[in-house]
């Protein structure tokens, strides 16, 4: 394939990269191998700056040097990236191709070295898992942070708008698919609300908690001891890993034990359920006609039948989210386990947790392009309330409990259960009870479209 077919979205052998590449662009800067080879650039001259503040070392480089150091980084680029690739693949200038990906970093840091810094100092006493738990976790959590929480707020900002625009319009339920007690449009759309605000929490925790690990090729210190004993390695250790905004882990094997990655990915995958929930109940309510859709002028909805307006959004959202969820569920059971010490097979699986992200990014941006062109149906929610008085059912033996009758559940199970019941055949029954005339009343007056408790009340429950 010649270079513009594979620069072409069209040819990309996955969706995320082609046919999906301008809404998983925003994860480029995090999940990309370009992205992976600027953290461990990042953590390796972090690592060497670090060395220098040591007494211990004999490393020195002044404040410029530093400077030029980190511009290394934090302007890395494109050809930067073709630069690292080539040295793995190709080799450079003295540098045979390495055929690894860290030793290709170790040697692009060198050729940005300050005059009078040894190279022996890049990656003193590290294992290359050194530098790639650390750079995963530095991808990881703003991904996290800027892309995907962000994009999971404008679902639950939608959500709570429908909530509280509709928190009066009366719906009726179903339980096991049958006609249950009402509620309200805005009060279902409230416990949505609510449910993936406590997701975002849990997610946000777990971000947080992400720790990294610095500590050698068995997790000893082995190396750094045998250069250096009479530096306290342990505290070196904490306040660099710290320092890069990631809690530590002490005690690990050559390898991160990844309990805090497998944390996060059983938190997005908690808020992708929430979704997953919604996608399809939105697709009934469709179905039932008590969402219409707005129309996108020049839309096609069907290849064959023109009338047609599908709920595209929310099953495409559907199909990403049950995607995402099993790469995440994949993930989140495989990077914590490492024969012994260590195994390579992580590396390979941890390439693919943009793909996963990629997936739940997707399913947000359908799931909340979805609620955006929805509109409550009132007159049908009401209708169908109308077609279903046996609702009240529910409420009449309630109030008949109340007043004594121990015979209440079954008097209106007769009346209702397993056929159709009209308001007229309910009042024939209040007019026949052995109730005082305050009871009547308030038997008379109960309707479908009135019985919905406190749901109005219900959304004032959301924050925010």
């Amino acid at each position: 394939m010649d270079e513009d077919h594979r620069s072409d979205p069209l040819y990309a052998v996955s969706p995320l990269d082609g046919r999906y590449a301008t809404r998983t662009a925003p994860l480029a800067p995090y999940a990309s191998e370009a992205a992976l080879m600027r953290a461990r650039v990042r953590v390796e001259i972090e690592y060497l700056i670090a060395l220098a503040d040591l007494d211990a070392t004999p490393v020195e480089i002044d404040r410029e040097g530093r400077k030029r150091l980190r511009e290394s980084y934090e302007a890395f680029d494109r050809e930067d990236a073709r630069l690292v690739k080539r040295i793995e693949t190709e080799g450079y200038g003295e540098y045979s191709a390495t055929n690894h990906d860290v030793k290709a970093v170790e040697y692009f840091v060198r050729e940005r070295l300050p005059e009078g810094v040894g190279t022996e100092w890049i990656h003193f006493g590290l294992t290359s898992e050194d530098v790639n738990n650390l750079a995963h976790r530095l991808l990881l959590k703003p991904a996290v942070r800027d892309v995907l929480m962000p994009a999971l707020r404008e679902v639950r900002d939608a959500l709570v708008e429908l909530a509280r625009e509709n928190r009066a319009v009366p719906m009726l339920a179903r339980t096991h698919g049958q006609p249950a007690t009402p509620t309200t449009f805005g009060k279902e759309m409230a416990v949505y609300a609510a449910r993936l605000g406590r997701a975002l929490g849990r997610i946000e925790r777990a971000s947080e908690g992400l720790a990294g690990k610095l500590a050698g090729a068995s997790g000893t210190y082995a190396a750094h001891v045998a250069a250096y004993p009479e530096v306290d390695w342990r505290t070196f250790s904490k306040g660099f890993v710290e320092g890069l905004d990631l809690e530590h882990t002490s005690l690990a094997t050559q390898v991160n034990p990844c309990d805090d990655l497998a944390e996060l990915f059983d938190a997005l995958r908690g808020a992708n359920d929430v979704l997953l929930d919604l996608d399809r109940d939105a697709w009934l309510y469709v179905s039932d006609g008590y969402l219409g859709q707005r129309t996108v002028e020049g839309e096609t909805g069907s290849s064959t039948m023109p009338h047609k307006v599908n709920p595209i959004d929310f099953e495409n959202s559907e199909g990403n989210l049950s995607k995402a969820n099993s790469d995440l569920t994949f993930l989140a059971d495989y990077v914590t386990t490492s024969r012994l010490q260590r195994d390579l097979s992580d590396s390979t699986v941890k390439r693919n947790i943009g793909a996963a992200l990629a997936h739940c990014l997707i399913g947000y941006g359908k799931c909340e392009t979805g609620l955006g062109k929805v509109t409550p149906n009132e007159a049908v929610m009401r209708e169908e309330l109308e077609e279903n008085p046996e609702v009240i059912g529910e409420a009449v033996q309630t109030i008949l409990r109340r007043e004594g009758h121990t015979d209440a559940y079954e008097r209106v199970k007769a009346l209702t259960r397993g056929r159709r019941t009209s308001l007229d055949d309910f009042k024939e029954l209040f007019r026949e009870l052995d109730v005082d005339e305050r009871t009547r009343e308030e038997l008379l007056a109960l309707s479908p479209a009135g019985y919905t408790g406190l749901a109005d009340e219900l959304v004032d429950d959301l924050n925010g």
